[in-house]
């Protein structure tokens, strides 16, 4: 069973990673909440290896990460570099 991400859920990424639960805008935020998004369509497609349309999306959402992660990169690389860290990301 797929584990729904919940309004309190999003708040508490954003406020980690954000700084505050209503700075939905931050670049930081938005990549821990494609991240977390990411590991749950990656978690249901290990079950449903069929279902295509998850796929598609589940694409999407690294290619929106990766673009995010690279306009951080180029903005501000001491930010990229703790949050790559933080999150886990290999890059």
């Amino acid at each position: 069973m797929p584990e729904y991400i919940t309004e309190g859920k999003i708040k508490e990424i954003f406020k980690e990673y954000g700084g505050s639960e209503k700075n939905t805008g931050s670049t930081e935020g938005q990549i821990a909440l494609y991240t977390f998004k990411i590991k749950m369509l990656s978690e249901h497609l290990k079950l449903n290896k069929k279902d295509h349309s998850c796929r598609r999306s589940l694409l999407k959402m690294v290619g929106k990460r990766r673009r995010l992660l690279n306009y951080l990169q180029k903005n501000d690389l001491t930010k990229y570099r703790e949050l790559i860290a933080k999150i886990g990301l290999r890059k």
